[in-house]
């Protein structure tokens, strides 16, 4: 008899400790995206780039010195869009301002709102891209067949590690979460 009351404590036991590891675990997960966001911001890895545009001072150009910077777009499988950049890849002194235009256009019968990521390669090379002007700072309304070109102005940093002669910015368009909730409560209302 004892053996089995024993027996039913060190079960207790066990599944306070199994509860308070899933706890812990549940929380650990919870707290990592923004932990991996700070993290990202302070190293500069991932290639996240700011969502604000930077100020604009007059800048020390490295006329010495081009830097190849590549461009790349895409969309998520669930916008019926198409992204492209207009020219695939420029050279650039480093601290001169440069631009360059994105083309989106919508293919679908509805008006859809999206969002633009954007992503620097290699990932030491974020902290040193710096955009003045980005459409990735708003969202971005397309009317069904309505095609919009989006201008890009950034500048590479003059610090840029002398390593790194390449540069790609990679933008992913995503439907926008908050249109699609607005959308959804639009409809919501129609429907009473």
């Amino acid at each position: 008899m004892q053996n089995q009351n024993q027996q039913k404590g060190e079960n207790k036991k066990i599944v306070r400790q199994l509860l308070l590891a899933t706890v812990f675990m549940f929380g650990f997960g919870y707290a990592l995206v923004p932990l991996y966001d700070i993290f990202c911001d302070i190293t500069g890895l991932n290639g996240r780039t700011s969502d604000q545009a930077a100020e604009v001072k007059p800048a020390d150009i490295d006329k010495n010195r081009l830097i190849t910077v590549e461009f790349t777009g895409s969309v998520n499988a669930n916008l019926p869009w198409r992204f492209r950049p207009v020219v695939s890849k420029m050279k650039v002194h480093p601290g001169e301002p440069s631009r360059v235009n994105f083309l989106a256009k919508n293919v679908s019968s509805n008006s859809i709102v999206g969002n633009a990521v954007p992503s620097v390669s290699p990932g030491q090379a974020a902290k040193y891209f710096t955009k003045t002007e980005c459409f990735c700072f708003t969202q971005q309304e397309l009317k069904s067949g309505e095609e919009k070109e989006m201008p890009v102005v950034f500048i590479i940093d003059k610090n840029l590690p002398k390593n790194i002669n390449t540069v790609t910015l990679s933008y992913t368009f995503f439907n926008s979460p908050s249109a699609e909730k607005g959308k959804n409560a639009k409809l919501s209302m129609a429907n009473e």
